[in-house]
């Protein structure tokens, strides 16, 4: 048997027409086991069961997945009650439980059971990973509390948490927000990936994989409904082009849902969702040593989102000090408006200027993989396009304040792998390969002040010139971030003995970055007739607003990654692993309108991170039971800072580094499988990040206490030692699967989770007004299998039960309101699935 093919070389093999899949690594004295495919193409395992138990927070089915999403047989010896858990975490196929790497992969399987098809709702599986959002674009993604902080996304600054689809980069958030389509697994690597991942996973890794197109027919296909108007038809097919040559599949997705929320200005319900997904594949297998697998997508997603509800409001400082023009205030100005309650989940807005979420997405990709005999050759070559169409009311409000304030943005990418791996058994598993990556993303902004915004913003200035320096002002940004990227690694384990291992791996990457950025004001009133001091006020007013601004950077950067790790095995199903490892996260770009003395170029970041972990089976492996200690150190942590120019609703938005962070925590993992019915699943997570040197951190709104001496407050703060915004110091999950037999043509089953998050920060302030509170949520499925292999498949389901209302983020201003983005309410519905 060969041991640690990559990537879809390690799987497929063309043996006289017939498609099949090489085993997994067997335990220590196991029969490796070749299973021919199924009639979907898939490869059967006996025992099959629906929920396997959960090594690393595992939860799959027991046909597991390689990076090219084909199923890979279990050779477990009989009569173990779960599968392998198949993963390729370290660029190679291996078994969950034997490799060094805290990690966790949700099976297809268990995302059809929870009806997951959103990266966002995967959090829910894994504890340590936090997704929230703004909006697609602006939205957050950390592991172990880093990755990327609370505030909006920079376009020159990337993501500490890297996003694979397919073994391919995603550059931006914004393209993982899509609908997920024919998924196979979702594996979350925690901890610094840099060796092997590479760019900018200096928290992290998520990768997710689809399923292979199979050498004989087969569909499946499946229909919800659900309150809301909820709507979601997904379906797939799969067979051969020519027989034992070629194979297609074609998979495809569409949810359509009404909104959260109703919009008593424009009468329609708001923050719905539209998303459709397309994607096909076409597998070639020339010859028993080459395969060739295509892939082509393409997304579409509408949303009337988002806007933020008002929560609460205050009217003073801590040491008692009124706040000045407060958004009470600014309301009683206008006594022919009246806005609604303050009573968020009421779920109602007024907000009057068009706002939307929509975005685009296109992707073209290859994968050669070519087993020269002795080593395995894998070659990926992707171009991605990604469009993101904003609008945003930011005044919140039915007024005309702020009638524009978003950036368009328009992404493109090139990106190109070559890997060189060893196969066969040997004393040293080695691989090397080399990486290129090319992005650019061009922003368009448009920030535009209707008629009211004179009396809200500047109530004190005479109004006739007030009115003339903002009604109708519109300025326009633009900006382009370049990035060119090129690395060089390697990776080796050298089995020392039969139960001992050790691991290192390098990586050496080179950087080119540049750009510019301009923002000019194309719509102002005239100023004729004002006196000069008038003139003088209205550009002055104009300058804080949409501030004429224009310069370009260009730097570059050499970092190293690497990582050692030594693996020990005093049993069959028990391994003990130390490790230390090193991430490096490429300088940023801040191509935004700048403070005065805020550099343009943002300084790498480097991470230091060490951990231990034993993963361990027992009973036969019907416990599963995995732990991880772990402390994370960051030098010159990139984040992003988000500045409100005082008394109005104007952002400036930059990034900056923060001398020193510092991430710790545990994670403990456990599956237990009673009876051949019956799984239960739990997982926690500890995580205490906090900022270890910040001399200059942002005093909360509340505290900038203005007195006579300082007239604006305080705007900085010691923020060593406080908790990073964005990051619960709790997470859990616990799930439970039961099926039963009824006769001999159906099958009865019972899912349920419940996932648990603690208070969290979402301003980066650490405002108290800005603290999330803890929540937890339930969800449920009920239903029935009939015909044979579960042909037909019919549920009735319910996410957030028990309907709890909760903050996904809150927001301060300061002027005295605080605003929130709701978590979604209770939902319920039916499924029908049907396969071929």
């Amino acid at each position: 048997m060969k041991r640690g093919f990559p990537a879809t070389m390690a799987l497929v093999h063309r043996h006289r027409g017939a498609l099949l899949a090489a085993a997994a690594l067997p335990p220590s004295g196991a029969a490796a086991q070749v299973v021919p495919a199924s009639s979907d193409g898939t490869v059967l395992v006996a025992p099959t069961v629906h929920l396997a138990p959960a090594g690393d927070t595992v939860v799959a089915p027991a046909a597991q997945p390689s990076a090219a999403g084909v199923p890979v047989a279990n050779s477990a010896p009989s009569p173990a009650p779960a599968s392998d858990i198949v993963v390729t975490a370290r660029r190679r196929t291996e078994r969950a439980q034997d490799v060094p790497i805290a990690l966790s992969v949700v099976g297809a399987e268990q995302l059809g059971l929870r009806g997951d098809y959103r990266l966002d709702q995967v959090q829910q599986l894994v504890p340590s990973l936090q997704v929230f959002s703004f909006n697609p674009r602006n939205t957050n993604i950390n592991i172990r509390g880093l990755g990327s902080n609370v505030a909006l996304t920079n376009d020159g600054l990337e993501n500490g948490v890297g996003v694979y689809i397919d073994n391919v980069y995603y550059g931006r958030v914004g393209q993982s927000q899509f609908d997920l389509v024919d998924l196979a697994s979702v594996e979350v690597l925690r901890g610094p990936q840099g060796t092997l991942f590479g760019k900018n996973t200096t928290a992290g890794a998520i990768n997710i994989t689809s399923r292979l197109p199979g050498f004989q027919w087969h569909a499946d296909g499946q229909v919800d409904v659900g309150n809301y108007d909820y709507r979601q038809v997904r379906g797939s097919l799969t067979g051969p082009l020519v027989d034992g040559l070629a194979a297609f599949r074609l998979s495809a997705a569409y949810t359509s849902r009404d909104g959260f929320l109703y919009d008593t200005t424009t009468r329609r319900r708001v923050h719905d969702y539209e998303n459709a997904t397309v994607r096909g594949q076409l597998l070639i297998t020339p010859a028993s040593t080459l395969t060739i697998r295509l892939i082509g997508d393409w997304g579409q997603q509408d949303q009337a989102c988002c806007i933020n509800l008002p929560v609460r409001t205050f009217a003073t400082y801590d040491n008692g000090a009124a706040i000045a023009n407060t958004f009470v205030q600014r309301l009683a100005r206008f006594p022919n408006y009246t806005p609604p309650p303050i009573d968020p989940f009421a779920r109602t807005t007024d907000a009057n200027s068009p706002f939307q979420a929509n975005m685009d997405t296109w992707g073209v990709s290859g994968q050669i993989d070519y087993d020269l005999g002795g080593a395995a050759l894998t070659a990926i070559t992707a171009v991605r396009h990604w469009d993101w169409f904003p609008r945003n009311d930011s005044d919140l409000t039915a007024l005309s304040i702020n009638t524009q304030n978003h950036i368009l943005n328009f992404q493109r990418q090139v990106s190109q792998e070559v890997r060189l791996a060893s196969t066969g058994t040997r004393s040293v598993d080695w691989l090397i390969g080399a990486y290129y990556f090319r992005q650019v993303v061009r922003g368009y902004s448009r920030a535009e002040f209707g008629s009211d915004a004179a009396l809200a913003l500047y109530p004190s200035d005479n109004q006739t010139v007030a009115g003339i320096a903002t009604n109708g002002l519109l300025s326009a940004g633009r900006s382009d971030p370049h990035t060119k990227s090129g690395a060089l690694f390697g990776q080796g384990t050298w089995h020392i003995a039969p139960t001992l291992s050790l691991t290192a791996g390098l990586r050496y990457t080179h950087e080119d970055k540049w750009g510019s950025y301009a923002n000019d004001r194309l719509v102002a009133q005239p100023t004729t007739g004002l006196t000069a001091a008038q003139i003088a006020r209205v550009a002055a007013i104009r300058n804080a607003l949409a501030p004429i601004q224009a310069f370009s950077v260009d730097t570059d950067d050499d970092s190293v990654s690497g990582l050692a790790t030594l693996g020990w095995k005093p049993g069959d199903d028990i391994l003990v692993y130390a490790t230390y490892s090193r991430g490096a996260k490429s300088q940023g770009l801040n191509l935004t309108n700048l403070p005065v003395g805020v550099d343009p170029v943002v300084r790498p970041e480097s991470v230091d991170n060490y951990e231990t972990g034993l993963k361990s089976q027992f009973l036969n492996r019907r416990v599963t039971l995995n732990l991880a200690a772990y402390q994370t150190n960051v030098r010159d942590y990139q984040t992003t800072i988000v500045q409100q120019v005082i008394g109005t609703n104007t952002y400036i938005n930059y990034i900056a580094n923060i001398p020193k962070v510092r991430s710790r925590g545990f994670e403990g993992d456990l599956a237990v499988h009673p009876a051949d019915w019956l799984s239960l699943t739990g997982s926690i997570a500890y995580t205490d990040a906090t900022y270890r040197d910040y001399p200059n951190g942002p005093t909360p709104v509340e505290a900038l206490n203005p007195t006579a001496a300082s007239p604006g407050g305080t705007p900085l703060r010691d923020f060593s030692g406080q908790r990073l915004a964005g990051v619960p110091k709790w997470a859990a999950s616990v799930g439970g699967d039961a099926t039963r037999a009824i006769g001999n043509a159906a099958e009865a089953y019972l899912h349920g989770d419940w996932s648990y998050r603690s208070s969290y920060y979402t301003v980066a302030s650490n405002s108290r007004y800005g603290l999330v509170p803890g929540y937890g949520l339930v969800n449920a499925r009920a239903g029935i299998r009939l015909g044979e292999g579960g042909r037909y498949d019919l549920s009735v389901w319910a996410r957030n039960l028990f309907d709890k209302d909760y903050f996904q983020t809150l927001n301060v201003l300061n002027y005295g309101l605080v605003t929130a983005i709701l978590g979604d309410p209770g939902t319920y519905g039916a499924t029908l699935k049907v396969r071929f």
